[in-house]
């Protein structure tokens, strides 16, 4: 697929604004990055976007932090933690620690938090980053124990990744919305993270600027730039006029050939970096969405040898992308590639579309929410083999909801995993039985209770490998690769991309 100047770029080209890019991030103090997402909710429990995760990090800590260096995980707000029993964890937490409103930090706050978000009542999104664990208590003012609902091996990566600390009572005054429930995500947020929030514009920006208290241990490091400002642009074309006119300094997710035609002119900085995120497809295998196609394995099957993944990730993803063939990113723990393969074969997936019932294909609606060229090119190999594939593009919420209804007959999603190095994160997530899960095949939800909780690691692994083979060989999920962004960023930006797609904001500097 071919993607020339778009008509913003070639206006900025023809200016004269290629050779000149403002320097108004670094004349202001402001980073100013950019995503086609609208936020509406700033708070890391209440929406699960990547830009929620990348904006829990700024404006929240959690207790540990994974130096992605070692691999190890470190101090944040927790100074120590140890294991008393495999359900039970006991944390001795950083003093003279304040939060965002000027309230001291302590254990009364972590143990609010815990027992707020375990309470599947509080409706926190990602409810299997949070329920591995029972209840907390106070020890004391600064040390505080964990109960977990039963043995979870992968604590430490949530601790540091996904559970962020809010003071006592922070949600206490939520209001009610318009089902009489409580609307925890509009509370206005409060961490004790590098950035404080400053106001949010739902669909238009969300502002953060820097915490002049935050304490100087941290190993996130002290904030250098003054503010930071995520804003919503729908269009990648104006993403990128603004990047070359100074109206942005960071974006990602650029089109392979655009980022390539960006770096050639040398006036911002280009790099192509792996990521935990994963592209799958996920189909509808009880028929739920009213087009009961895919109720049927061989035409599964056919649709998995119609699509020519290798090709796809090679001329649009980034050299830093796979394909992958298990519902899991290879750099994740118990993460096998050793499961059924689907490989490119047009002329099988013909052969399994008659074996099917359906010699001259059929039609049917496909769902997307994100690069928008790779389920288009996904629907160019279906046409090969005599499948039209009818493409709705929507924005993430609207297309998670119908995804939870049950209303997608195919769903060509992504998933991060937090960031979180494990295969808890992304396997469980979507086939222990929840509303995300396709198929809730018993056998697998069985495995993966069995790998979550035991402590063995090579337990957990074999129990892993025979969930995900199942998930492959029934073709619940076609994995498809992993996501490998291009980022384009200011040259006056001091910034280092990361393997776990956390961009760190709080560790970036002007030159």
């Amino acid at each position: 697929m071919k993607h020339w100047l778009t008509p913003a770029v070639a206006l900025a080209a023809a200016a004269g604004l290629w050779s000149a890019p403002a320097l108004a991030g670094k004349a202001d103090d402001t980073l100013n990055w950019a995503t086609d997402r609208e936020v509406a909710v700033v708070d890391p429990y209440y929406n699960n976007t990547r830009e929620l995760v990348v904006m829990g990090h700024l404006g929240w800590d959690a207790l540990l932090f994974r130096n992605l260096d070692t691999g190890q995980y470190e101090p944040l707000l927790a100074t120590s933690w140890e294991w008393i029993d495999n359900v039970t964890m006991e944390l001795e937490l950083r003093e003279g620690v304040t939060f965002h409103d000027g309230s001291s930090f302590g254990s009364e706050d972590v143990v609010y938090t815990i027992n707020h978000v375990v309470n599947e009542d509080n409706g926190v999104l990602t409810i299997k980053n949070v329920n591995w664990m029972k209840s907390a208590e106070a020890l004391g003012p600064h040390k505080v124990r964990i109960h977990l609902a039963k043995p979870f091996p992968a604590a430490e990566p949530y601790l540091s990744n996904a559970v962020f600390i809010v003071p006592e009572g922070h949600y206490d005054s939520a209001p009610a919305g318009a089902d009489g429930k409580k609307d925890f995500g509009a509370v206005s947020p409060v961490g004790t993270g590098p950035y404080k929030f400053v106001e949010v514009k739902a669909g238009e920006y969300v502002l953060w600027e820097k915490n002049g208290a935050y304490f100087d241990d941290s190993p996130k490091g002290t904030p250098q730039i003054g503010n930071v400002r995520f804003r919503t642009i729908k269009e990648m074309n104006t993403q990128l006029a603004e990047i070359l006119t100074g109206g942005l300094d960071w974006i990602w997710d650029v089109p392979k050939d655009q980022a390539e035609r960006l770096e050639a002119t040398g006036q911002v900085t280009v790099e192509n970096a792996k990521t935990m995120r994963v592209s799958y497809m996920a189909f509808d295998v009880d028929g739920d969405s009213g087009q009961d196609f895919f109720t049927k394995k061989k035409v599964r099957q056919a649709v998995a040898h119609a699509i020519d993944r290798e090709s796809l990730t090679r001329n649009l993803v980034g050299p830093a992308s796979v394909v992958i063939h298990s519902a899991c990113h290879p750099d994740q723990f118990g993460c096998t590639q050793d499961v059924p393969k689907w490989d490119y074969d047009p002329a099988k997936a013909k052969a399994l579309l008659a074996e099917a019932g359906y010699p001259d294909g059929f039609e049917f609606d496909i769902y997307a929410y994100r690069q928008r060229e790779f389920t288009e090119a996904v629907i160019g190999d279906l046409a090969k083999v005599g499948i039209k594939a009818n493409l709705t593009f929507l924005q993430y919420r609207a297309l998670r909801d119908l995804v939870w209804e049950g209303k997608t007959p195919i769903n060509h999603m992504t998933w991060g995993s937090n960031s979180i190095p494990d295969v808890s994160a992304i396997t469980s997530h979507f086939f222990s039985g929840g509303r995300d899960d396709p198929a809730k095949d018993s056998e697998v939800i069985a495995l993966l209770a069995e790998g979550d909780t035991t402590t063995d690691p090579v337990a957990r692994e074999e129990a892993y490998k025979k969930a995900l083979a199942k998930v492959s060989g029934e073709l619940y999920w076609l994995p498809m690769f992993t996501y490998a962004k291009y980022y384009v960023f200011s040259k006056d930006l001091n910034f280092q991309t990361t393997s776990d797609e956390i961009p760190r904001f709080f560790a970036a500097s002007w030159n």
